[in-house]
């Protein structure tokens, strides 16, 4: 119960934009659509049906949830990409370095860029 009030009061916290725009498009036609009307109506005859009929407003939920953590994995593999890209630049900024300190007059080793 706790939980559900939560729920309603993110609800209302919602901006318009979180309001309009659904999480996630439904990949079924009309006639599947449909059929899954007529079998939420229905009442279940299965225990473990009849439950998850409580959980049903927690379904906007489990939308927010898992695509807060789909982003937080895209962010995850972003940052993990911009470090390898640093690690990479730092490598280079050293070469570089290294090469502008040589004595331009007596190279002994070849010039490293």
């Amino acid at each position: 119960q706790r939980l559900l009030r939560l729920a309603e009061l993110c609800r209302r916290l919602e901006t318009e934009e979180e309001k309009v725009l659904p999480f996630y498009p439904s990949s079924l036609g009309e006639l599947e659509q449909q059929k899954v009307c007529k079998v939420l109506e229905e009442t279940a005859s299965e225990p473990l049906a009849r439950v998850m009929k409580d959980y049903m407003g927690l379904e906007r939920f489990w939308q927010r949830f898992n695509k807060a953590k789909l982003e937080e994995k895209g962010l995850e593999r972003a940052r993990a990409a911009l470090a390898d890209r640093n690690q990479e630049l730092r490598r280079l900024l050293q070469q570089y370095l290294a090469g502008a300190t040589i004595n331009q007059k007596v190279p002994k080793d070849p010039h490293p860029l």
